[in-house]
């Protein structure tokens, strides 16, 4: 049995706001050197992006971005950055810490968009869903016959 059809037997309702809509994350992207003028065309591409915050820093080849782990990651957003052709900072740092971060918000966001766990009585949903089966446990022998007396 799928966990959300287990869940939809024990009454459980996920059309409310989710937990973890306000957790927001802050980042700083990193570019190249080489093309010049790159960092400010970025700026420019990231600013359409809606529920998107952008801040500069003290370093010239860097861009902060705020935004909503449901809306955003950095992974989406440096991916798009590459496709549109821009250089990102490919140092060895960068690379770790560029998996760590992609690798956490994307359990994160995955936690967050899962349904709610059924923590008491699960084991009567799936009880209940037993009995429903059809399965070979079955003996049409009436009580009384069953017993030895």
């Amino acid at each position: 049995m799928r966990r959300e059809t287990a869940y939809k037997l024990a009454g459980r309702h996920h059309d409310r706001p989710l937990p973890g809509a306000d957790i927001h994350k802050q980042r700083e992207i990193r570019f190249k050197t080489l093309p010049p003028g790159q960092v400010e065309r970025a700026w420019r591409s990231l600013q359409v992006l809606k529920e998107l915050q952008l801040e500069r820093t003290d370093d010239p080849l860097a861009i902060v971005v705020r935004y909503s782990v449901l809306d955003y990651s950095l992974e989406t957003l440096e991916d798009a950055l590459r496709e549109a052709g821009f250089a990102l900072d490919n140092s060895l740092y960068a690379k770790l810490v560029r998996a760590i971060v992609y690798f956490s918000e994307e359990t994160q966001r995955h936690n967050l968009l899962s349904p709610e766990r059924l923590i008491k009585q699960s084991n009567e949903v799936y009880i209940h869903a037993w009995d429903h089966h059809i399965h070979g446990d079955h003996d049409d022998t009436p009580p009384e016959l069953r017993e030895y007396k």
